[in-house]
């Protein structure tokens, strides 16, 4: 039996079920985003030997003000759990991609920045990067196809 044809898919909160058609559709755009962040990521892994959550920190510290980010704020741009990010950020520090320093007048705060090493690393990863965004996400969509996305976007970050 499909779950369509399931006699009840109400949750038990009496909110009403996704239809069949909203499923689908949200189901494609788990399946879209899975398959770009995974070429995407396989790319800059295998030309720059680097993954996408660290390009994405990178990136990150790169737009920040002076280039720095306190922990829980580089948290919550990249969407990594806090002990996600300071795994990541002990990695990227190891390499000499990132800095920590403690935020000035606050004992606990921890700041992670962005180093010049850590800059130009983000400068060559970002041809990869950027060609692969152009590649399989640009190039197979209209102008009006990327309006509507960045709309709908926009309304569901909300």
């Amino acid at each position: 039996m499909a779950l369509r044809d399931a006699p009840d898919t109400a949750p038990p909160d009496g909110r009403r079920a996704p239809s069949v058609d909203e499923l689908g559709a949200w189901r494609a755009f788990l399946r879209a985003h899975a398959r770009i962040t995974r070429v995407l990521e396989a790319e800059l892994v295998a030309e720059q030997d680097l993954s996408l959550a660290a390009y994405d920190v990178l990136v990150q510290l790169a737009e920040a003000p002076d280039r720095r980010l306190r922990m829980t704020e580089l948290a919550d741009a990249v969407l990594l759990s806090r002990s996600g990010v300071t795994r990541l950020v002990d990695r990227m520090e190891r390499a000499g991609l990132v800095s920590r320093t403690r935020v000035p007048g606050d004992g606990r705060g921890v700041a992670a920045g962005l180093t010049d090493a850590g800059f130009h690393r983000l400068r060559v990863a970002a041809r990869t990067h950027l060609a692969g965004v152009l590649r399989h996400f640009v190039a197979r969509l209209d102008e009006d196809d990327l309006c509507a996305l960045e709309r709908i976007s926009r309304r569901l970050a909300e």
